[in-house]
């Protein structure tokens, strides 16, 4: 990975990253596979391990310890993860900003030669641009290769998981979009047109051919970058090239964009605060930026904030985006579905058509769950309406895993287009509340559904009471099982259940 030493450059564009010895700042690189610089982060922040290609400084909390997975490619627990987020608070920036021409000598870490290279940008109004309305207005179905092959990835990968689309019958039931990590393109710009490249090795015909092959399915296909000066894989970042990179991803018929929150300068972080003006953090400004650029493309791009849940996203992404990350990410355990439970049910409200929480990529298919965390996995983020984006090899899915991710009426509650909210927990009077919560109700097109999420590691019985059910109230209601489609009967008052053990029971409620 190659690490820059910027010398004489605009603070607004570059990041400059430590000499060892010297610590690394807020939200910058301090570990990772292949990574040769400091592992020591500045005062008030711990090194925090994002993946194996990926560590990075984020703000201590009280119970953080001083460093954590600097030197180590073992992943965190999910209570290591969650002990970081959720504490930045955005020091409000002026709406107005400076991002100045710059141009910049940089010198490798693993080379002596030096190459350079010129941002251009002006002085201007902080964009208020809102995204597309063209796009984006229900969660996305489809998948991304980050999960299953991280940077190993290719051509081939990309189109063998299109035609899984095909063959496996997932366009069927509205999967569409096949979407591109990092570490796609060379660790350098164009020297002349200072574009992103795709690597030939990965892409021998380039991100259009394969775009076009994809488009030929009748599918869309995604791209990744950062809004920092390099990706989480080291690769060249968005910071100071929106308008490049847009205008590039135009031409090769990109349709949706993940933008990460990797390596972030300094001067474009925020700092611990009490303020809320998240809409003006330079945070959410970097975002804007790029929000800004898509808005000039011909094709709509369906815009994901991946932040992190960085200055509380929930409230201003809608502006900026079409969904946002809500954590850190995924692992491929049941502690991390709970986790992302308990943080993702608080903020349901924010949920409506074109604005979603994204709980992360889907872990399905890999790991060690048993089919009833798989169908709880999947049940979860259909029903608070994440955007599901499936992250594994499609090919080694197994006919009981395609049915859990194809199902018919889990994907319609997601895809309903007629009503925009999630289902949203509700207090049962048969048992205790629990955290996360085990209860949750939401309306479709098609009438009320109910989800009880066994969190027990025992098998357990559940009564619903219709009198707790939001949009039921006593009464006598025919049940659909939507896992299966078979009708359950009528029932007056209430419907009692057994779960198996971290399985979750979904039903349709209709009047008889």
């Amino acid at each position: 990975m190659l690490g820059f030493l910027a010398l004489g450059v605009h603070a607004s564009l570059w990041l400059v990253l430590p000499a060892r010895g010297q610590p690394a700042g807020s939200y910058s690189q301090c570990g990772g596979m292949q990574w040769t610089g400091t592992t020591d982060c500045v005062s008030g922040h711990a090194c925090m391990y994002q993946d194996n290609s990926y560590s990075q400084c984020v703000p201590n909390t009280a119970s953080t310890p001083k460093s954590l997975f600097a030197e180590s490619n073992s992943s965190p627990s999910v209570a290591d993860a969650a002990s970081t987020s959720s504490t930045m608070k955005a020091t409000p920036v002026s709406s107005t900003f400076e991002v100045t021409s710059a141009t910049t000598t940089a010198i490798t870490s693993s080379s002596t030669s030096a190459s350079t290279t010129t941002a251009t940008s002006t002085t201007t109004s902080a964009p208020t641009t809102p995204p597309s309305k063209e796009v984006g207005r229900l969660p996305a179905l489809g998948w991304n290769g980050w999960n299953a092959y991280g940077c190993d990835i290719s051509a081939d990968k990309v189109l063998s998981a299109a035609q899984s689309f095909i063959d496996l019958g997932l366009a069927a039931v509205g999967y569409e979009y096949v979407n591109i990590d990092d570490c796609w393109m060379l660790k350098s710009r164009d020297s002349k047109t200072q574009q992103q490249v795709p690597d030939p090795d990965k892409f021998p015909d380039g991100i259009a051919a394969v775009a076009d092959k994809v488009h030929g399915l009748g599918l869309k296909i995604g791209i990744y970058s950062d809004a920092g000066t390099t990706t989480c894989g080291g690769y060249p970042g968005g910071l100071g090239y929106e308008t490049i990179d847009a205008a590039v991803y135009d031409s090769w018929g990109i349709d949706y964009l993940k933008y990460d929150n990797c390596n972030v300068p300094s001067n474009w972080s925020d700092t611990p605060d009490t303020g809320d003006d998240y809409y003006n953090s330079k945070t959410a400004i970097r975002y804007r930026i790029m929000g800004a650029a898509l808005a000039e493309s011909k094709t709509p791009v369906q815009y994901s904030l991946c932040l992190w849940g960085v200055d509380d996203p929930w409230e201003w992404g809608a502006k900026v985006g079409h969904s946002w990350r809500m954590d850190y990410d995924s692992t491929p355990s049941w502690s991390y579905i709970t986790q992302i439970m308990t943080k993702n049910a608080q903020y349901l409200d924010a949920v409506t058509f074109y604005a979603h929480n994204d709980m992360d990529m889907m872990e399905i298919g890999n790991g060690n769950f048993t089919a009833e965390e798989e169908r709880t996995h999947f049940a979860t983020w259909a029903l608070m309406k994440s955007p599901i984006l499936l992250g594994t090899d499609l090919s080694k899915l197994s006919p009981a895993q395609v049915g859990i991710v194809s199902n018919a009426a889990l994907t319609a509650f997601h895809q309903d287009s007629s009503v925009g909210e999630p289902a949203k927990p509700f207090t049962s009077s048969t048992l205790p509340t629990t955290s996360p919560p085990s209860f949750y109700a939401g309306k479709s097109s098609k009438g009320i559904h109910v989800f009880v999420v066994n969190l027990n590691d025992t098998k357990a019985d559940y009564t619903i009471a219709f009198a707790d059910v939001p949009g039921l109230g006593a009464g006598s209601y025919a049940l659909q099982d939507m896992w299966t489609g078979k009708a359950l009967g009528t029932f007056s008052d209430n419907y009692t259940v057994s779960i198996a053990a971290h399985d979750t029971v979904a039903v349709l409620a209709t009047t008889s």
